[in-house]
């Protein structure tokens, strides 16, 4: 459940590797989805991970705002599309991960939903 305090407040990712994330809107009714930004500093990267979801399938679009100098390449086994600023994948099933930022800040804007899941 997303909550207006919640709203264009920088906090920790959920990896908890080094990069932040402001929720810029959501909802979970009709559809639930959100909408970050997300920061990657020099010295942050994430670890291989899936994201769980309770029921229905977890689609996630990622546009790069701005790529680092160095590193920080979004690494997807699975992706549905992908080009250098565009990634759409199914974090629930495809094992994914971000190289360390060697040098530099990566921004990106991820909207992220789930299809077919609860209504509540």
């Amino acid at each position: 459940m997303f909550f207006l305090s919640e709203l264009f407040c920088w906090e920790r990712g959920r990896q908890k590797s080094g990069y932040d994330k402001m929720l810029i809107c959501g909802a979970t009714w009709p559809i639930k989805f959100d909408t970050y930004l997300l920061k990657f500093p020099q010295g942050s990267e994430i670890a291989p991970h899936t994201d769980k979801v309770e029921s229905g399938k977890h689609y996630r679009l990622n546009i790069v705002l701005k790529k680092a100098n160095l590193g920080g390449e979004f690494i997807c086994s699975d992706p549905i599309f992908e080009t250098k600023r565009v990634k759409l994948f199914r974090p629930d099933v495809s094992e994914h991960q971000v190289s360390k930022v060697i040098k530099g800040n990566r921004y990106l804007l991820s909207i992220g939903w789930i299809k077919g899941g609860s209504k509540c």
